[in-house]
C-alpha cells in the first residue's frame, strides 16, 4: 500500500508530497514539529503533544495552521489512510512561504503544515529493551532554546553520526559543568544505588519530553521515588540503571557510556517496571 501525506489541506501520495522552495522551514529551519506514538490503534499522549506544539508555536510567535479540533481530525485521517495500528505520525509546521528574508514575513502569510504517518516494526526496539544500547558523551554545542521543539536539528544529526561511527547508538550532551543534559533525541534518566529515579529538570537546557512527563506520573503511580536534579557523567556511570525516554522508544536501557560498562552491562528492573506500566498511565486516544 502506498503511503499518504497531508500537505496544506490536501491528502497526497507520499512520493508526490512537496513544499515550495522558499518555505521558511527549508530556508531557515523556521518551524516546529511533533512525533507521536501509535500503539494498538491508540494515539499515545496526544493532548500533551498538542499542548507542546502550541507552546513551541507561541515561543516562535508563529500562528497555528488550524484549530486543535481540526488538527485532530486530520491526524486521525492520515493514520487511517495509512492503516497505522502500531507506529507513529510526524507533524511539522513552518512559518510558511515567503521571499527569503531574515525578517518575519507579513502576518497574513499562511503557515505550512505537513503530516505523515508510518507503521513501525516493534522487533528492533524490543531487542534494545532486552540488550540495552551504547552511548557516547559529547560537549553541548546547540543553541540555548532547546526547550522549543524546532526542526533545527543539525547538531543532533552530527552527534548521532559520531555515535554511529564510534559503534554506539546515541550521544548524550554534557554541559560546561560536566552535568548530563539529554541525548540527541531523548531524555536521560538514572536510577541511583538507593533506587531513586533521577532526571534533569526541564525548566531550562533540555526539551520537556512528553514521555518524560508521563513517566514521572508512572513513577508516582508505582510508588517509585524520583528527583528532578542535575547529575554528572560519573554519577551516571556509577548508577544502578541508566535509560533514555522518547515517544519512539520508552525506557531504552543504556549499558555502556564512552566504552565503560554501566549497570553491570545489563538492562535493569526499574526501567522494565516503568516501561511495563507506561500505557496504564498514559493518555490513549482512539484513531
Amino acid at each position: 500500500m502506498s503511503r499518504i501525506a497531508y500537505v496544506n489541506g490536501r491528502y497526497v501520495q507520499h512520493a508526490d508530497a512537496a513544499i515550495h522552495i522558499e518555505d521558511r522551514g527549508f530556508q531557515f529551519a523556521d518551524g516546529v514539529y511533533e512525533v507521536c506514538e501509535v500503539r494498538g490503534g491508540l494515539i499515545v499522549d496526544l493532548t500533551r503533544h498538542l499542548d507542546r506544539l502550541e507552546r513551541s508555536l507561541g515561543e516562535l510567535r508563529m500562528r497555528s495552521p488550524m484549530s486543535r479540533e481540526a488538527l485532530k481530525i486530520v491526524i486521525r485521517e492520515v493514520l487511517r489512510r495509512n492503516r497505522v495500528r502500531n507506529g507513529l505520525f510526524y507533524l511539522q509546521v513552518t512559518r510558511g512561504v515567503a521571499r527569503r528574508d531574515h525578517f518575519f514575513p507579513s502576518e497574513d502569510t499562511s503557515p505550512t503544515i505537513t503530516i505523515t504517518a508510518k507503521s513501525v516494526d516493534p522487533t528492533p526496539m524490543l531487542r534494545k529493551y532486552e540488550s540495552g544500547i551504547k552511548v557516547i558523551t559529547v560537549p553541548e554545542n546547540r543553541w540555548d532554546r532547546v526547550d522549543i521543539k524546532t526542526v533545527g536539528l543539525l547538531p543532533n544529526v552530527l552527534v548521532k553520526q559520531q555515535a554511529k561511527e564510534a559503534g554506539a547508538q546515541d550521544a548524550v550532551f554534557i554541559d560546561t559543568n560536566g552535568n548530563v543534559k539529554e541525548a540527541a533525541s531523548s531524555n536521560v534518566w538514572i536510577v541511583t544505588r538507593e533506587g531513586v529515579l533521577v532526571t534533569r529538570p526541564a525548566e531550562h537546557g533540555i526539551l520537556r519530553g512528553i514521555t518524560r512527563t508521563t513517566l514521572l506520573d508512572v513513577a508516582a503511580h508505582l510508588g517509585v521515588g524520583f528527583e528532578e536534579r542535575e547529575f554528572t557523567v560519573e554519577e551516571m556511570i556509577a548508577a544502578r540503571e541508566v535509560f533514555l525516554t522518547s515517544a519512539t522508544g520508552s525506557c531504552v536501557p543504556i549499558v555502556e557510556v564512552d566504552g565503560r560498562p554501566v549497570a553491570n552491562g545489563h538492562p535493569g528492573s526499574v526501567s522494565a517496571k516503568l516501561r511495563g506500566a507506561f500505557l496504564d498511565v498514559a493518555e490513549k486516544t482512539t484513531i
